[in-house]
């Protein structure tokens, strides 16, 4: 709410554009080039690249290097807490993975979810697990992990599985009243939380259904192809690991944590904790084998638990699917993507701090001569803060203050400011490679955005669903009466 929007008069529309334009031009040759790989480093760099562009307009506009540097200290201070998490992530995905909570959630999860049933049950099943924690991090770093595990042995295509299981986590994102962002659109627009989800679902319910019909139907042409035969990979599981419903207390008490309000970090370092403490009572052999030793005792103990959460563990089988599908990087696998996330803030700080942001914000304000033109306007700015300051919350702090006045001058009521910026700034972030929540997705999946995209439906499906709402004016809600039209 504190965040400070940077205006600079000097600045033209033009000039705040160049750095998006550069930008996107520079990404789009530098995947081409490197293809999956471009995450590896070379995009971070593009990011880097992006953030000079910027810089150049900034000094032309005399803004200062001490402006522009404190503006980038401000945006990476303000992703700590999440830089943090992506670090207790990797190290909660490798204890669970040696402790045999995933391959029991997959294991158990291969004699439940039949292909035909599989995606909408992962649509469903990240839905109440969002809603319940009011949090797709913790969905996507819980379920999700073991969710792309069974749809990868059942053999889809793992941007399909992805695409259900953010479509789910976002669902509960929206609607969530323990959500942080289902707190902050209200209070950027001026309404009450439960105002908000109420009137949220009004385009929110009709997009959940359209996702629901959709995996359905993929689930469907799926099966259509023969169903998966499970019985090899269930005994391979089994003989690589000691499976019994024991192991699902970890996870209980995880998401139990996460529905007390728990700080997600606090909750996170007790899974990685109880899923360590799990490893060592329940599969001594595999932790003997990541520390190197022949024999287990406290050190070899305390080595094996230590590589499972730092560096990359491979738990051998005979199956090579289960093979990749039971390899973990720890905490050293999200070095890449909080690396993607600092150049993402480096780029975003000084496009902010050169009034880059506030510009494209007033000149989309300035095109909003019509009710649909506002509410248009308005999911373009979040999209464009979405691509541009690389952050899900800047997308929604911004617009709702640059918006609010112009949602009263129409004699709008404000929730449907914050329905428009959680509609279009919430889920779409998530399709961002460079945002802190596209890149934690696709670090914590294992899929990358690319891949995932074309099967978000629910986030692709938000904003149009809105922008239709306002188009054909349905349940407008007016700011001097309480009939919606």
């Amino acid at each position: 709410m504190d965040t400070k929007i940077t205006t600079n008069k000097e600045l033209s529309i033009w000039e705040a554009l160049i750095p998006v334009f550069a930008l996107i031009g520079m990404l789009a040759f530098n995947v081409f080039v490197f293809g999956d790989s471009a995450l590896g480093g070379s995009n971070q760099f593009v990011l880097l690249l992006g953030g000079a562009v910027a810089a150049i307009m900034g000094f032309m506009n005399k803004v200062s290097y001490k402006t522009m540097l404190n503006e980038v200290a401000e945006n990476v201070k303000s992703t700590a807490g999440a830089l943090l998490i992506l670090l207790m992530v990797g190290a909660l995905a490798g204890t669970w993975l040696v402790s045999g909570v995933i391959p029991a959630m997959i294991y158990y999860g291969l004699q439940i979810l039949s292909p035909t049933i599989f995606l909408p049950a992962t649509l469903i099943i990240c839905s109440v697990i969002s809603i319940a924690t009011g949090s797709s991090w913790t969905t996507s770093a819980t379920v999700g992990i073991a969710l792309i595990g069974i749809g990868g042995a059942l053999g889809f295509d793992l941007g399909m599985v992805a695409g259900a299981v953010i479509s789910g986590a976002y669902f509960g994102d929206k609607l969530s009243p323990m959500s942080d962002t289902t707190n902050l659109a209200p209070a950027m627009a001026g309404t009450d939380l439960f105002t908000h989800i109420r009137y949220m679902t009004l385009t929110t319910i009709p997009t959940y259904i359209i996702t629901f019909i959709l995996f359905v139907i993929l689930g469907l042409a799926f099966d259509s192809d023969g169903v998966v035969e499970t019985t090899a990979l269930l005994t391979d599981i089994k003989t690589a690991f000691n499976i019994n419903g024991w192991l699902f207390i970890v996870p209980i008490v995880v998401i139990g944590l996460i529905i007390k309000k728990t700080e997600p970090l606090i909750a996170l370092l007790i899974g990685t904790l109880l899923g360590g403490l799990f490893a060592l009572l329940f599969q001594p052999n595999i932790v003997l084998l990541l520390s190197g030793e022949t024999k287990l005792n406290f050190i070899s103990a305390y080595k094996g638990v230590m590589n499972a959460i730092t560096t990359k563990s491979v738990i051998p089988t005979d199956n090579a699917t289960l093979t990749d599908l039971f390899t973990s990087g720890g905490m050293e696998k999200m070095l890449g993507t909080i690396w993607l996330i600092i150049c993402a803030m480096v780029f975003g700080g000084i496009m902010d701090a050169i009034g880059a942001l506030s510009k494209i914000s007033q000149v989309l304000l300035s095109l909003a001569k019509s009710t649909f033109g506002l509410f248009a306007s308005t999911v373009g700015s979040c999209l464009a803060l979405n691509i541009t300051a690389s952050d899900q919350y800047l997308a929604i702090v911004v617009p709702g203050k640059m918006f609010a006045q112009a949602y009263k001058d129409k004699g709008l009521a404000p929730e449907n400011l914050s329905r428009t910026i959680e509609d279009s700034g919430t889920v779409t972030s998530v399709l961002i490679p460079w945002n802190t929540c596209g890149a934690y997705h696709a670090s914590t999946l294992g899929v990358s955005t690319f891949e995932l995209l074309p099967f978000a439906f629910f986030n692709l499906i938000s904003p149009i669903m809105t922008l239709i709402f306002a188009a054909f004016n349905i349940k407008i809600k007016q700011l001097t009466s309480s009939i919606e039209k």
